[in-house]
């Protein structure tokens, strides 16, 4: 089974030759593709064994669940070691994928380092129960293995970090080891002023460190090509290597390490300060949010702060609350959901996938579950929010890394705090039972049987022309494309809503209906539409365009203005959005489609401007 399914995935992102990097996390395929137009995106989702697709941030990803190990070896097995030099280099593209990179330096080193907290956390219930004394030789072995994950980050970052900059990743495990070589740790305890190359050096202590390696990575990787470029052929086997290390040890101890411990330690001053005035605020907004952060791949962006404050405080106040409180409320919207369908599938999906979440997997339930129905994550946010308050009042904070769930509860137990764990087994119980009974307040619409009649919605809320249906027409000329196609799971699983996408063939965007624009968005990419029986209408210009900051698009109306459909409403330069790189598909989006029994694509293929596409009925 998953050797047919790895071939299958393989064939569909266009081969080995099509992919310059690929990783896992704990449920999903990575890839770093060449090129995105080779991607078969269909026959990838209905594979069995896939649970959905995601594209975020220049990165393909595969979402299997707990089996994605084994998925994964058996692409390996295929196409062997993958060469990651090629076109899609983030250095080249000048980082634009800043999510990308950081999920490429800290997925990796996740299981060692949830293995070191949770044998942590193990050490500290076998003391507190005397099954272990502090002062065995056991203890401080074991004890030591778990601090080791932690000391040496900045060997383990030096090569994961050179990796994704495409440089050698044995010189960045050089460099991170050199700055916490114990030569160099005793000339820092000594207190001695110090001088290198005739020029003071301010001593830090970068054990544990995060953001110093990877500034330092950086610009190792653009040494590195300098040293190519300088280095003779017949002696550039030990020459490239040499210059490296000669301008970047300077480089690291005199320049760019105290700029990165002095980043380091400004992002959690930044922290604590927030703390200091609403400790409650940091807690709510990962706790009601994550979902979102998630689907989106900017929940990447937190792992360093919160890895920062680890090393710094010793304990995390970002990450590990606010995503355990999240998680968990997953896993109760998610049991809700499947004690409450009457789908058999569905029944199945939801509950094991509410089961997983409740440990701190939540992709199955997301992609398989609350996404799809939309209400439930609703839920899930509340929960989430909810407990995240409590968390926040409480001061609850977390002492390790883990996997944020029930199953990592032992990670926020301290002989500091002892109130601690209390605290988080309570903000929990909140969030499960809060995005739990929500399900049964705020409902879903089911999905019948396959062997059932369709389920009615006798309560729709518009009203309907007298023809009984509402027509909304093109937005552009160009081809019509099903949602479900669009490289943005966003709204190709209709979290957003029902609709079309459009891929135009000329850069002008036309209103679908008569109405008032709702809504204009500053990078003028994106227009909010309220048609005059109701309808709300949200266009989205391509794909990720938002990081354009609204250059090569103009906006032809104003918030509040009166269209009729024909309207023009964008205009874009749609060859020079392309030739950076940019997915045109142009998604329309019904965002009221729960008003709706049913919002059907009548049209398919090449149309003109003020064809009718969509009927709601």
């Amino acid at each position: 089974m998953y050797q047919e399914l790895g071939k299958l995935i393989l064939e569909n992102v266009g081969g080995k030759e099509n992919i310059s990097n690929v990783i896992h996390c704990a449920t999903r395929l990575r890839f770093n593709l060449k090129e995105a137009k080779k991607v078969n995106v269909d026959k990838i989702k209905v594979a069995k064994g896939v649970i959905g697709i995601a594209d975020s941030n220049g990165q393909f990803q595969v979402i299997i669940g707990s089996e994605v190990s084994k998925v994964y070896k058996e692409i390996l097995k295929i196409v062997g070691a993958i060469e990651t030099e090629g076109e899609s280099s983030e250095k080249k593209r000048g980082i634009v994928g800043f999510f990308e990179v950081i999920s490429g330096i800290f997925t990796p080193i996740i299981p060692p380092l949830t293995a070191a907290g949770m044998l942590k956390a193990v050490l500290v219930l076998a003391t507190t129960f005397g099954f272990l004394s502090k002062e065995s030789q056991t203890f401080y072995i074991f004890n030591f293995v778990a601090d080791a994950a932690f000391f040496f980050f900045p060997v383990v970052l030096g090569y994961t970090s050179a990796v994704k900059f495409k440089c050698n990743p044995y010189m960045g495990m050089l460099i991170g080891g050199a700055l916490i070589h114990p030569n160099y740790l005793s000339l820092v305890n000594s207190k001695e002023v110090v001088y290198f190359l005739g020029m003071p050096l301010r001593l830090v202590n970068y054990a544990s460190s995060v953001v110093p390696i990877i500034m330092i990575v950086y610009i190792m990787s653009f040494v590195e090509e300098f040293a190519d470029r300088v280095s003779p052929k017949f002696i550039k086997f030990f020459s490239k290597p040499l210059i490296t290390v000669l301008i970047m040890a300077p480089l690291s101890f005199l320049l760019l390490g105290p700029l990165g411990s002095i980043a380091g330690e400004g992002l959690a001053l930044g922290v604590e300060q927030i703390n200091s005035f609403a400790p409650w605020l940091i807690p709510v907004i990962v706790g009601g949010t994550t979902p979102l952060l998630v689907m989106i791949g900017m929940h990447y962006g937190l792992i360093p702060i919160g890895f920062n404050e680890l090393a710094i405080n010793g304990f995390d106040t970002v990450v590990g609350p606010g995503m355990l409180v999240s998680n968990v409320a997953h896993g109760g919207a998610t049991l809700a959901v499947a004690l409450k369908t009457k789908n058999r599938d569905l029944k199945q999906l939801a509950g094991s996938a509410g089961f997983t979440a409740c440990l701190g997997i939540t992709e199955p339930a997301m992609y398989g579950v609350t996404m799809k129905l939309k209400k439930p994550l609703i839920s899930v946010m509340l929960g989430g929010g909810l407990a995240g308050l409590y968390c926040g009042i409480m001061g609850v904070v977390r002492f390790s890394t883990g996997i944020p769930g029930l199953a990592s509860l032992p990670i926020f137990i301290s002989e500091i705090k002892p109130m601690n764990i209390i605290h988080a087994a309570v903000a929990c119980a909140i969030a499960f039972s809060t995005a739990f009974i929500s399900i049964f307040i705020i409902g879903f619409e089911d999905i019948p049987n396959e062997d059932s009649e369709p389920i009615k919605n006798d309560n729709i809320k518009k009203e309907l022309p007298a023809d009984g249906a509402i027509q909304i027409k093109s937005i552009a000329k160009g081809e019509v494309i099903q949602l479900s196609t669009v490289k943005d799971d966003a709204f190709a699983s209709e979290s957003l809503g029902k609709g079309y996408a459009i891929i135009p063939e000329v850069g002008e965007i036309y209103s679908p209906v008569d109405g008032v624009i709702s809504s204009v968005f500053t990078t003028k990419h994106a227009v909010g539409l309220e048609g005059e029986d109701g309808t709300e209408i949200l266009i989205h210009v391509g794909i990720d365009t938002v990081r354009l900051n609204g250059k090569h698009f103009e906006s032809c109306v104003k918030e509040g203005e009166k269209v009729k459909a024909g309207d023009i409403l964008v205009r874009f330069d749609r060859d020079v959005v392309m030739k950076k790189g940019f997915d045109i598909s142009t998604p329309v989006i019904i965002t009221n489609s729960s008003d709706y029994a049913e919002v059907i694509v009548s049209k398919f293929g090449k149309v003109n401007v003020g064809e009718n596409i969509l009927v709601l009925a």
